[in-house]
Protein backbone atom coordinates (compact mmCIF):
# COMPACT_ATOMS: atom_id res chain seq x y z
CA UNK A 1 0.00 0.00 0.00
CA UNK A 2 2.70 1.82 1.28
CA UNK A 3 4.64 1.31 -2.12
CA UNK A 4 1.27 2.67 -3.92
CA UNK A 5 0.97 5.60 -2.84
CA UNK A 6 4.46 6.38 -3.39
CA UNK A 7 4.07 5.60 -7.00
CA UNK A 8 1.32 7.79 -7.58
CA UNK A 9 2.52 10.57 -5.73
CA UNK A 10 5.32 10.40 -8.29
CA UNK A 11 3.19 10.18 -11.25
CA UNK A 12 1.49 13.37 -9.77
CA UNK A 13 4.16 15.16 -9.68
CA UNK A 14 5.55 14.04 -12.80
CA UNK A 15 2.40 14.91 -14.97
CA UNK A 16 2.74 18.13 -13.18
CA UNK A 17 5.85 18.67 -14.17
CA UNK A 18 5.37 18.09 -17.81
CA UNK A 19 2.17 20.50 -18.07
CA UNK A 20 3.95 23.40 -16.35
CA UNK A 21 7.14 22.92 -18.32
CA UNK A 22 4.90 22.73 -21.67
CA UNK A 23 3.41 26.14 -20.64
CA UNK A 24 6.32 27.42 -19.96
CA UNK A 25 8.08 26.45 -23.33
CA UNK A 26 5.51 28.03 -25.38
CA UNK A 27 5.11 31.24 -23.38
CA UNK A 28 9.13 31.16 -23.99
CA UNK A 29 8.53 30.53 -27.85
CA UNK A 30 6.05 33.12 -28.22
CA UNK A 31 9.06 35.99 -26.19
CA UNK A 32 11.28 34.54 -28.60
CA UNK A 33 8.92 35.13 -31.84
CA UNK A 34 9.83 37.60 -34.27
CA UNK A 35 6.39 38.98 -33.46
CA UNK A 36 7.43 38.56 -29.77
CA UNK A 37 10.76 39.86 -29.73
CA UNK A 38 9.06 43.01 -31.95
CA UNK A 39 6.38 43.81 -29.13
CA UNK A 40 9.33 43.88 -26.14
CA UNK A 41 11.48 46.55 -28.72
CA UNK A 42 8.23 48.65 -28.43
CA UNK A 43 7.61 48.32 -25.49
CA UNK A 44 10.67 49.71 -24.76
CA UNK A 45 10.41 52.70 -27.32
CA UNK A 46 7.48 53.65 -25.76
CA UNK A 47 9.34 53.59 -22.40
CA UNK A 48 11.90 55.57 -23.74
CA UNK A 49 14.43 52.92 -23.20
CA UNK A 50 16.52 53.57 -26.39
CA UNK A 51 19.25 51.29 -25.82
CA UNK A 52 16.63 48.43 -24.59
CA UNK A 53 15.57 48.92 -27.82
CA UNK A 54 17.73 49.02 -29.95
CA UNK A 55 19.20 45.54 -28.58
CA UNK A 56 15.67 43.88 -29.07
CA UNK A 57 15.40 45.04 -32.72
CA UNK A 58 19.46 44.35 -33.98
CA UNK A 59 18.32 40.49 -31.76
CA UNK A 60 15.45 40.27 -33.96
CA UNK A 61 17.21 41.46 -37.05
CA UNK A 62 19.62 38.86 -36.34
CA UNK A 63 17.68 35.75 -35.71
CA UNK A 64 15.21 36.95 -38.58
CA UNK A 65 16.84 38.69 -41.23
CA UNK A 66 13.98 37.66 -44.03
CA UNK A 67 10.86 38.33 -42.14
CA UNK A 68 8.30 41.33 -42.16
CA UNK A 69 9.59 42.42 -38.72
CA UNK A 70 13.23 42.91 -39.75
CA UNK A 71 11.98 45.48 -42.11
CA UNK A 72 10.20 47.26 -39.63
CA UNK A 73 12.95 47.02 -36.72
CA UNK A 74 15.95 48.39 -39.31
CA UNK A 75 13.83 51.43 -39.42
CA UNK A 76 13.09 51.25 -35.79
CA UNK A 77 16.38 50.79 -34.85
CA UNK A 78 17.48 54.31 -36.63
CA UNK A 79 14.80 55.77 -35.23
CA UNK A 80 16.22 54.95 -31.64
CA UNK A 81 19.70 56.12 -32.45
CA UNK A 82 17.81 59.24 -33.50
CA UNK A 83 16.14 59.77 -30.37
CA UNK A 84 19.22 58.40 -28.90
CA UNK A 85 21.10 61.47 -30.32
CA UNK A 86 23.34 59.21 -31.71
CA UNK A 87 23.40 61.03 -35.53
CA UNK A 88 25.81 58.59 -37.41
CA UNK A 89 24.32 55.44 -35.68
CA UNK A 90 21.18 56.53 -37.11
CA UNK A 91 22.20 57.49 -40.55
CA UNK A 92 23.91 54.43 -40.77
CA UNK A 93 20.74 52.71 -39.69
CA UNK A 94 18.60 54.52 -42.47
CA UNK A 95 21.22 54.21 -45.04
CA UNK A 96 21.19 50.27 -44.72
CA UNK A 97 17.39 50.56 -44.77
CA UNK A 98 17.76 52.10 -47.68
CA UNK A 99 19.65 50.02 -49.44
CA UNK A 100 18.46 47.11 -48.89
CA UNK A 101 14.52 47.77 -49.16
CA UNK A 102 14.63 50.43 -51.88
CA UNK A 103 11.09 49.69 -52.95
CA UNK A 104 9.44 49.39 -49.43
CA UNK A 105 6.64 51.42 -48.94
CA UNK A 106 7.83 52.93 -46.35
CA UNK A 107 11.34 54.46 -47.86
CA UNK A 108 10.22 57.94 -48.15
CA UNK A 109 9.66 58.09 -44.32
CA UNK A 110 13.85 56.78 -44.49
CA UNK A 111 14.76 59.74 -46.48
CA UNK A 112 12.48 62.27 -44.22
CA UNK A 113 14.50 60.34 -41.36
CA UNK A 114 17.82 60.77 -42.94
CA UNK A 115 17.67 64.25 -43.15
CA UNK A 116 15.96 65.30 -39.68
CA UNK A 117 18.99 63.62 -38.43
CA UNK A 118 21.24 66.10 -40.34
CA UNK A 119 18.56 68.89 -39.43
CA UNK A 120 19.11 68.32 -35.85
CA UNK A 121 22.53 68.25 -36.20
CA UNK A 122 25.11 71.24 -35.53
CA UNK A 123 21.96 74.10 -36.14
CA UNK A 124 24.09 75.88 -33.83
CA UNK A 125 25.72 76.80 -36.67
CA UNK A 126 23.31 79.10 -37.30
CA UNK A 127 22.50 80.51 -34.21
CA UNK A 128 22.44 84.36 -33.62
CA UNK A 129 25.30 83.85 -31.44
CA UNK A 130 27.64 83.49 -34.41
CA UNK A 131 31.95 83.48 -33.40
CA UNK A 132 34.92 83.97 -35.64
CA UNK A 133 35.76 80.47 -35.27
CA UNK A 134 32.52 79.31 -36.79
CA UNK A 135 33.90 80.84 -40.69
CA UNK A 136 35.84 77.78 -41.15
CA UNK A 137 33.76 75.44 -39.98
CA UNK A 138 31.44 73.64 -42.56
CA UNK A 139 27.84 73.42 -42.11
CA UNK A 140 27.87 69.62 -43.93
CA UNK A 141 24.88 68.16 -41.75
CA UNK A 142 22.51 70.72 -43.32
CA UNK A 143 23.43 70.40 -46.93
CA UNK A 144 23.12 66.79 -46.80
CA UNK A 145 19.77 67.32 -44.86
CA UNK A 146 18.72 69.44 -48.10
CA UNK A 147 19.93 66.82 -50.49
CA UNK A 148 17.79 64.13 -48.13
CA UNK A 149 14.54 66.22 -48.19
CA UNK A 150 15.22 67.08 -51.85
CA UNK A 151 15.33 63.14 -52.53
CA UNK A 152 12.00 62.81 -51.02
CA UNK A 153 10.06 65.69 -52.58
CA UNK A 154 11.45 64.47 -55.99
CA UNK A 155 11.53 60.64 -55.97
CA UNK A 156 7.94 60.69 -53.88
CA UNK A 157 6.00 64.27 -54.32
CA UNK A 158 2.38 62.41 -53.00
CA UNK A 159 4.67 61.41 -49.89
CA UNK A 160 2.96 62.79 -46.40
CA UNK A 161 6.46 64.34 -45.34
CA UNK A 162 6.70 66.32 -48.68
CA UNK A 163 4.98 69.52 -47.39
CA UNK A 164 6.88 69.49 -44.05
CA UNK A 165 10.24 68.75 -46.18
CA UNK A 166 9.59 71.37 -48.47
CA UNK A 167 9.52 74.43 -45.51
CA UNK A 168 12.12 73.03 -44.25
CA UNK A 169 14.15 72.82 -46.89
CA UNK A 170 13.26 76.82 -47.14
CA UNK A 171 14.77 77.08 -44.11
CA UNK A 172 18.03 75.75 -44.70
CA UNK A 173 18.35 77.76 -48.28
CA UNK A 174 17.86 81.06 -46.23
CA UNK A 175 20.31 79.09 -42.69
CA UNK A 176 23.44 78.57 -45.00
CA UNK A 177 22.56 81.74 -46.79
CA UNK A 178 22.50 83.55 -43.44
CA UNK A 179 25.59 81.65 -41.90
CA UNK A 180 27.82 82.90 -46.06
CA UNK A 181 26.99 85.95 -45.20
CA UNK A 182 27.40 86.00 -41.43
CA UNK A 183 31.29 84.80 -42.63
CA UNK A 184 31.46 87.66 -45.15
CA UNK A 185 30.84 90.11 -42.37
CA UNK A 186 33.08 88.71 -39.96
CA UNK A 187 35.98 89.34 -42.86
CA UNK A 188 34.61 92.47 -43.97
CA UNK A 189 35.33 93.48 -40.52
CA UNK A 190 38.77 92.22 -40.43
CA UNK A 191 40.02 94.03 -43.64
CA UNK A 192 39.70 91.31 -45.44
CA UNK A 193 37.69 92.70 -48.31
CA UNK A 194 38.86 89.83 -51.10
CA UNK A 195 37.75 86.99 -48.85
CA UNK A 196 34.20 89.62 -48.15
CA UNK A 197 33.73 89.83 -51.23
CA UNK A 198 34.19 86.59 -52.62
CA UNK A 199 31.87 84.61 -49.70
CA UNK A 200 29.09 87.17 -50.44
CA UNK A 201 29.12 86.65 -53.88
CA UNK A 202 28.79 83.17 -53.39
CA UNK A 203 25.25 83.65 -51.63
CA UNK A 204 24.25 85.42 -54.74
CA UNK A 205 25.03 82.49 -56.67
CA UNK A 206 24.03 79.55 -54.62
CA UNK A 207 20.89 81.01 -52.83
CA UNK A 208 19.42 83.67 -54.99
CA UNK A 209 16.03 83.94 -53.86
CA UNK A 210 17.24 84.20 -50.19
CA UNK A 211 16.55 87.15 -47.86
CA UNK A 212 20.30 87.05 -47.45
CA UNK A 213 21.34 88.41 -51.06
CA UNK A 214 20.45 91.83 -49.49
CA UNK A 215 23.20 91.92 -47.23
CA UNK A 216 25.39 89.86 -49.79
CA UNK A 217 24.89 92.87 -51.74
CA UNK A 218 25.73 95.56 -49.20
CA UNK A 219 28.72 93.55 -47.98
CA UNK A 220 29.82 93.89 -51.71
CA UNK A 221 29.42 97.19 -51.93
CA UNK A 222 31.79 97.95 -48.75
CA UNK A 223 34.16 95.35 -49.64
CA UNK A 224 34.83 96.60 -53.36
CA UNK A 225 34.80 100.83 -51.88
CA UNK A 226 37.14 99.60 -49.72
CA UNK A 227 39.41 98.45 -52.39
CA UNK A 228 38.57 101.37 -54.47
CA UNK A 229 37.16 99.20 -57.27
CA UNK A 230 34.66 101.88 -58.09
CA UNK A 231 32.97 99.55 -60.86
CA UNK A 232 32.34 96.63 -59.64
CA UNK A 233 30.76 98.58 -56.57
CA UNK A 234 28.93 100.22 -58.83
CA UNK A 235 27.31 97.27 -60.14
CA UNK A 236 26.68 95.75 -56.89
CA UNK A 237 25.20 98.90 -55.53
CA UNK A 238 22.82 99.35 -59.11
CA UNK A 239 21.80 95.61 -58.22
CA UNK A 240 20.85 96.20 -54.41
CA UNK A 241 18.86 99.61 -55.45
CA UNK A 242 16.76 97.75 -57.99
CA UNK A 243 16.36 94.54 -55.51
CA UNK A 244 14.97 97.21 -52.69
CA UNK A 245 12.94 98.98 -55.15
CA UNK A 246 11.29 95.68 -56.47
CA UNK A 247 10.50 94.68 -52.73
CA UNK A 248 8.85 98.23 -52.01
CA UNK A 249 11.72 99.35 -50.21
CA UNK A 250 14.01 102.77 -50.88
CA UNK A 251 17.28 102.54 -52.86
CA UNK A 252 20.46 102.98 -50.63
CA UNK A 253 22.25 105.73 -50.78
CA UNK A 254 25.87 105.18 -51.87
CA UNK A 255 28.04 105.78 -48.98
CA UNK A 256 31.82 105.32 -47.28
CA UNK A 257 32.52 101.86 -46.23
CA UNK A 258 32.53 103.32 -42.58
CA UNK A 259 29.20 104.67 -42.72
CA UNK A 260 27.36 101.78 -44.04
CA UNK A 261 24.96 100.35 -40.78
CA UNK A 262 24.23 96.77 -40.41
CA UNK A 263 21.25 94.75 -42.00
CA UNK A 264 21.12 92.38 -39.25
CA UNK A 265 17.72 93.71 -38.40
CA UNK A 266 16.19 91.42 -41.65
CA UNK A 267 16.95 88.71 -39.42
CA UNK A 268 15.88 89.67 -36.07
Amino acid sequence: MRHSLTLILLLMLTACSIFTTKDEKSASEKLESAEGIYAQATEQMNNANYTGAIKLFETLQSRYPYGRYAQQAQMETAYAYYKQDEPESALSAVERFIKLYPKSSHVDYAYYLKGLVNFDENLGLFGEDFQPHMSERNPKAPREAFDAFKDLVTRFPNSKYAADSKLRMQYLVNALARHETQIASYYLRRGAYVAAASRANGVLNEFPQSPATREALQIMVQAYDAMDLEELRDDSQRVLDKNLVQDGGQPAVKKSSKNIKSWWHFWK
